[in-house]
């Protein structure tokens, strides 16, 4: 007979697996007639939670796997390098699937679970919730990017300071440039990344007593081309802005494209930003002020914090990395010898 499963559980209970998980793990409070459905429900279903983690233990791959949505635009390259050292450095190999790959989504044996790989570390939107509870509930190694775990999962994360970073940024466009109407076009909105920065934004236009304009709130979607298609809509809806906060460096690109058709000067018109300083942040003209992220450092602490999991090593449950605001030329900055300058150094 095939084992049983949680999702056995979760469906003859008439539940969610995450609820199922709840109660298995006691790890957040269940409605008391619920619970005892699904506690009848396991022990007639016969289910065992922690077999796959034992069937594991003695069948090891010593592999780790990466999920990501895709891998699309700049930002991935550091973050797969930063895994790929991670596991190598302590002797594991990597595998990396993407979720949004129509020629594997119909094969489950192509997909990265406990049968082909000793741990995961999961990407913000890759894996749903239930699949997330289903690990956690087997006792699987897993380790999340950019994302924090659903409520009543305790799965152990790694991200950056999100919120600081866009409210320094925006900060120093208000304070040292004079920028008010700035239009912050943000991820999407299933990550985490694009709400926490929103709330940088709008905690920056509130100390200095900005007040909020949703309509200056936009989803670029983290595409140069995305961005263009928005900012043309706030053009033809006649909205003025002095400054631009793209939700990363790629979209800050689309940013460049549609002023400079419109014939708008950079910075002297309109101050553009992003976030992450990637490779070519630099490079742009004028170059962009940017929020610099250690993207590949956060593929390699997540790479290490899954192998001390897999070893039995106690890990934190966060880790949330540092960021800095790096000024050029972008927001109306002066050019300087040096291609950097962190807001420790004030521009005049």
């Amino acid at each position: 007979m095939p084992r049983t499963t949680i999702i056995d559980v979760a469906r003859q209970a008439g539940v969610s697996i995450a609820t199922v998980s709840r109660v298995l793990n006691g790890t957040a409070p269940v409605d008391a007639a619920t619970a005892e459905r699904v506690r009848l429900t396991v022990a007639e279903l016969s289910y065992i939670p922690h077999a796959a983690a034992r069937t594991l233990a003695s069948r090891r791959t010593n592999t780790i796997g990466l999920v990501l949505p895709q891998i699309q635009g700049a930002f991935f390259q550091p973050l797969v390098r930063g895994v790929e050292e991670g596991a190598r450095e302590n002797g594991f190999n990597l595998l990396i699937h993407t979720t949004r790959n129509p020629n594997l989504e119909h094969l489950p044996s192509q997909r990265l679970a406990e049968h082909n790989t000793d741990g995961l570390l999961a990407f913000t939107n890759s894996l749903d919730d239930d699949e997330l509870a289903r690990l956690e509930a087997a006792s699987f190694p897993l380790v999340l990017l950019y994302q924090t775990p659903p409520a009543g999962l305790k799965i152990p994360y790694v991200t950056i300071e999100n919120q600081a970073g866009a409210r320094d940024l925006v900060d120093h466009l208000i304070r040292v440039h004079g920028r008010r109407r700035i239009v912050y076009l943000k991820g999407p909105a299933e990550h985490e990344d694009s709400e926490w920065r929103e709330k940088g934004y709008r905690e920056a236009l509130k100390t200095h007593g900005i007040p909020f304009d949703p309509r200056r709130v936009r989803t670029g979607g983290f595409y140069r081309e995305d961005v263009v298609r928005v900012l043309q809509e706030i053009h033809s809806q006649g909205l003025d802005f002095d400054a631009v906060f793209a939700g990363d460096d790629d979209a800050a690109i689309g940013a460049y494209q549609f002023l400079r058709q419109s014939g708008v000067r950079i910075p002297q018109d309109v101050s553009v930003v992003g976030f992450d300083d990637q490779f070519f942040a630099s490079t742009l003209i004028p170059p962009l002020t940017t929020v610099r992220a250690p993207t590949e450092q956060v593929g390699r602490e997540a790479a290490c914090m899954l192998v001390a999991l897999l070893q039995g090593q106690p890990v934190d449950n966060q880790r949330v990395l540092p960021v800095e605001v790096i000024l050029r030329e972008s927001c109306g900055c002066p050019a300087i010898h040096n291609p950097t300058r962190s807001t420790n150094e004030e521009c005049p």
